[in-house]
């Protein structure tokens, strides 16, 4: 369903699921007395799931920023938590499109089946994370009719970027839902595909530190 875990002394990226130890999810519990009745949020690691890596808030100390996203059932509710480095296990990249199908209502098919022959042609990597993710990692119910197709590209060589766009536009009016996506650079940092697709000259590029304005073509062709 992801790619092959990576060491855990790697950072992770945003999105990127985050497999922690059940000593170190304990260890967590203890401090949220709160979540330790709850069954779903108490035996989660225990199931074999991922937390997931997301963007460190300015407020927030040291430590690995994950969190839990619960699905509809349980509220839908958003846990954000610091994970100390040593109770990670492991950290893998968000799913292959390619294996969420599985998951997926069938309206959404086509949409997933153009995306993703349009980025085996382009040469990216298509990922998804959100609701789609939550369904196929866990095989609890994320997914409802008000759902975005939340999925990541990886940056495409320049000749081909203006035809990513446009094909982004064109699968975006067909589809049955809104498409939700971001142009990820092998850095990590993430682009809202609108963003891109708008010719803004300055686009917010997202990791897991603190956003950065950059230009548009900056993104595309150099650092963070």
């Amino acid at each position: 369903m992801s790619s092959p875990s990576r060491r855990a002394s790697e950072n992770p990226r945003r999105h990127d699921l985050v497999f922690v130890s059940p000593t170190a999810w304990r260890s967590f519990l203890e401090s949220r007395a709160e979540l330790a009745d709850d069954a779903l949020v108490a035996g989660w690691v225990d199931r074999g799931w991922p937390l997931i890596a997301r963007r460190l808030a300015s407020e927030e100390g040291h430590g690995v920023p994950v969190g839990l996203p619960l699905p509809p059932s349980a509220g839908k509710r958003r846990i954000g938590l610091l994970m100390d480095s040593a109770g990670i296990r492991s950290v893998a990249r968000p799913p292959l499109l390619s294996t969420a199908f599985c998951v997926a209502p069938t309206a959404w098919i086509p949409t997933l089946g153009t995306l993703n022959h349009m980025a085996a042609r382009l040469g990216v990597e298509a990922r998804v994370f959100g609701s789609l993710a939550g369904c196929l990692l866990t095989g609890l119910s994320y997914l409802s009719a008000s759902s975005d197709l939340d999925f990541i590209l990886s940056l495409p060589r320049p000749r081909d970027f203006a035809e990513l766009m446009t094909e982004l536009d064109s699968i975006d009016s067909a589809a049955p839902m809104r498409l939700d996506g971001e142009i990820v650079r092998a850095d990590g940092a993430g682009v809202h595909w609108r963003e891109l697709h708008s010719g803004a000259r300055d686009v917010l590029a997202k990791t897991v530190g603190r956003p950065r304005l950059l230009n548009s073509a900056e993104f595309i062709g150099g650092s963070i």
